[in-house]
């Protein structure tokens, strides 16, 4: 079992991974001390270790990734994720996004569509001590047993929006979710200004693993 150890060493390396993130234009200070705070290092197989501070998305199993800093930063910030906000998250991975979200005071709904890393990342954040509300399910559907939420994050990429996540958010919240085709796609940040207009932004250049499920890749 991975000895979850955080040393000078690492703790370095999460300074200098912050200091490349402001590099690359991540402005919220927020966001960047959550990065600075979370060992990035407790969520890779011991024979990736060595990377876990790169800048780099990296496998997790079950043909999924932990997503690059720089994303989960670029998501984060355009959340605008304020304390006490209830976050869905669409896609639980390996935890790590979710984590970040709940170091910046956010109460976490999130979902896993593959149910070992479900059962996998479940354990991980039981031994980390981190109180998220995790499911199994298809996300593309939201969890509607807990909407409306302030914000809701998808941390794969999809055809299109789902109509499902629109109608779950809260009138002023925020959906940020990457939209395209399988190998590349834009970042769409839908705000719900009233219960019939939404206002969208797009920021190209992103690539995600697929999102499944019956809004998703595999209907």
């Amino acid at each position: 079992m991975l000895k979850l150890e955080d040393t000078y060493l690492h703790k370095g390396k999460r300074k200098a991974l912050v200091a490349e993130l402001r590099k690359k234009g991540i402005q919220n200070e927020a966001v960047l001390t959550a990065i600075n705070t979370l060992p990035r290092h407790f969520f890779f197989d011991t024979a990736l270790i060595s990377h876990a501070y790169e800048d780099k998305a990296f496998p997790i199993g079950e043909g999924q990734t932990i997503s690059q800093p720089y994303t989960v930063a670029f998501q984060s910030s355009l959340l605008e994720v304020a304390p006490g906000n209830k976050i869905l998250e669409i896609g639980t991975g390996s935890g790590y996004q979710a984590c970040i979200l709940h170091l910046l005071g956010a109460e976490v709904i999130s979902i896993e569509y593959q149910k070992k890393l479900f059962d996998h990342t479940s354990r991980f954040l039981q031994r980390l001590g981190i109180q998220l509300q995790l499911f199994y399910g298809d996300g593309t559907g939201g969890v509607p047993a807990h909407a409306p939420y302030d914000k809701i994050i998808v941390t794969a990429g999809a055809p299109v929006v789902p109509d499902a996540l629109i109608k779950q958010l809260k009138i002023g919240g925020i959906l940020v979710i990457p939209v395209g085709d399988r190998s590349k796609q834009a970042m769409v940040k839908i705000t719900k200004k009233s219960a019939t207009e939404i206002q969208r932004e797009e920021f190209e250049g992103f690539a995600f693993v697929p999102l499944l499920g019956k809004e998703g890749w595999n209907h």
